[in-house]
């Protein structure tokens, strides 16, 4: 069921043959947290990305004086992890921590290699997905310089109903 979900997201994006759809099957890792718990804490290491196939996700960096900072939220069919570290193999800057019991299918930094290299629509498809990210962090943060802390929460509740 849960890496069903998955493939149903991905075919939605990309087309895929039977055995890429099996190489997918067969490194995908499905992983239960319950709510609060971490995926990820700040200064360890990212070993793994993260679909979200149910549940909810919050990323933050706490401050030396011990604020909490929300970078974002992640909710069913999105990605999640701590990328710089996961790119860099660095320690992590950012905690993920479920604000629900929430399923993820984790890929290592080694098996989502194996799949860029084997099926290069997958590698374009995260690309692109990347692409989008970066875009929306830049809109963020404009938004962060520019409204207020409601507006901006009404923007958010805007741009994301659910």
């Amino acid at each position: 069921m849960e890496k069903s979900a998955f493939l149903d997201y991905l075919k939605n994006q990309i087309s895929l043959t039977d055995s890429e759809i099996q190489l997918l099957t067969s490194k995908g890792i499905s992983r239960r947290y319950l709510k609060n718990q971490f995926i990820i804490q700040q200064g360890d290491f990212c070993n793994h990305v993260n679909f979200i196939v149910s549940g909810c996700v919050r990323t933050f960096h706490l401050d030396s004086k011990g604020h909490e900072h929300t970078f974002n939220f992640g909710i069913e069919n999105w990605w999640t992890n701590d990328l710089g570290s996961f790119i860099s193999q660095n320690p992590a800057d950012f905690n993920v921590q479920c604000l629900e019991a929430t399923l993820v299918i984790q890929f290592s930094k080694e098996d989502q290699e194996q799949l860029f290299t084997a099926i290069p629509n997958f590698e374009r498809f995260y690309r692109k997905l990347i692409e989008r990210a970066y875009v929306s962090t830049q809109k963020r943060i404009i938004n962060n310089f520019s409204l207020s802390a409601k507006d901006h929460y009404l923007k958010f509740k805007e741009d994301y109903p659910t």
